[in-house]
């Protein structure tokens, strides 16, 4: 992906890590589009950096995400990039069906069927464009896990393999997958999380990444250097070390 010149949907970028990209990727010369289901929060970022667009849509809602690509197929014909950011983090208890069933379901549906409801209505169109990328988000924790989250981390680890496999499907096509991994940043992801002294400061996450994209065009993975403890834990054989680690300094 190249670091500029392109037109960018950014569904779930009405706040943390979303917003920042959305942001950092606008003043670095591309026209981004960014969307949420809140338009009170879409009509403030219009207004407070001109020259983003925005677009309602309910990552949830299969029918919203229809309504909300031809739109902005039709409005930006020049889309070449699709980043479905939309993500929810909850603590589950699984050792009682109340504890879990809910949360599991909705982090599922927002999490994994958001973003394959979102590829499909915009592959075609991305098929059409001469560079275009999908960017997938997956994190840290779709290789090493969080005791008290353990459906988000499964849905990143579906995110990541996804992710393998559309890239072998697309190879030969003029759509490349690139898969960003986060590690904890700095959000209001989970209560929390904004003031966790182990989060990476969201400016920090941010430039870094952009940094990344820059050096390194056709790279497949997103990592920065935080992200590499929990990514590489197994082929380090230090997998229960980290596991151990990465637990015992979780503040939920």
């Amino acid at each position: 992906m190249q670091i500029t010149g392109n037109t960018i949907f950014i569904p779930g970028a009405t706040s943390g890590i979303g917003l920042a990209f959305a942001v950092a990727l606008h003043e670095r010369g591309n026209t981004v589009i960014v969307g949420g289901r809140r338009t009170e929060l879409l009509d403030r970022i219009v207004a407070e950096h001109p020259g983003v667009h925005a677009v309602a849509v309910d990552t949830a809602d299969p029918a919203s995400i229809e309504q909300a690509a031809a739109r902005v197929i039709a409005e930006h014909p020049d889309l070449n990039v699709l980043i479905p950011m939309a993500g929810i983090m909850r603590a589950e208890d699984w050792t009682r069906p109340s504890g879990f069933l809910d949360t599991a379901e909705q982090t599922v549906t927002t999490n994994v069927l958001g973003p394959i409801r979102l590829i499909g209505a915009f592959i075609e169109h991305l098929l059409t464009r001469p560079d275009a990328t999908i960017v997938t988000v997956s994190s840290g924790l779709a290789f090493t896990p969080l005791r008290v989250t353990p459906t988000y981390n499964a849905t990143k680890a579906a995110i990541h393999m996804l992710s393998e496999s559309i890239r072998l499907q697309l190879a030969d096509t003029s759509v490349r997958v690139l898969e960003l991994e986060p590690p904890s940043v700095a959000t209001d992801l989970m209560p929390g999380h904004q003031d966790d002294p182990n989060a990476q400061p969201l400016d920090e996450f941010i430039a870094e990444v952009m940094a990344l994209i820059e050096a390194d065009p056709d790279a497949r993975e997103i990592q920065v250097e935080r992200v590499k403890f929990l990514r590489y834990a197994e082929v380090r054989g230090e997998y229960d070390q980290v596991v151990a680690t990465l637990n015992a300094r979780d503040p939920h």
